[in-house]
């Protein structure tokens, strides 16, 4: 079992729907998860073959998919899960998160020329 961490979710969750808001997506799902070093080590070498912790991980479902719409009649698209280890961060905890719902979304700033970096930067200095 894993000892709970001194992290404060509440403005975490809020960063995160206000940023939703922003971008337009009205009703969805996605899982917010804080774990240590050891825990995020792990899961970085599981799925992406590299054995260090990192500061954020995204695992995307139907968040890619909302780019073509999603149907009101249908139930609300789960975007997926963000995991953070607030001490293999450099940045807040609220930059990652939102970085973390950008890769949700299909933002991936290791093939863009930058969109999804400057996005970011635009959507942590708006209201």
């Amino acid at each position: 079992m894993q000892a709970e961490l001194p992290v404060e979710t509440d403005p975490l969750v809020e960063r995160l729907r206000a940023t939703a808001a922003r971008l337009g997506i009205g009703e969805a799902t996605m899982g917010l998860m804080v774990v240590g070093p050891e825990r995020m080590r792990a899961l970085n070498a599981e799925h992406r073959g590299i054995d260090k912790a990192t500061d954020v991980l995204s695992f995307p479902l139907d968040g890619p998919d909302l780019a073509a719409g999603w149907p009101e009649d249908g139930p609300p698209p789960e975007l997926g899960d963000v995991i953070i280890c607030p001490e293999a961060a450099e940045d807040p905890l609220a930059t990652l998160v939102v970085h973390g719902l950008l890769h949700l979304l299909g933002y991936d700033h290791e093939t863009d020329e930058g969109q999804m970096l400057a996005l970011q930067d635009e959507l942590l200095a708006g209201p």
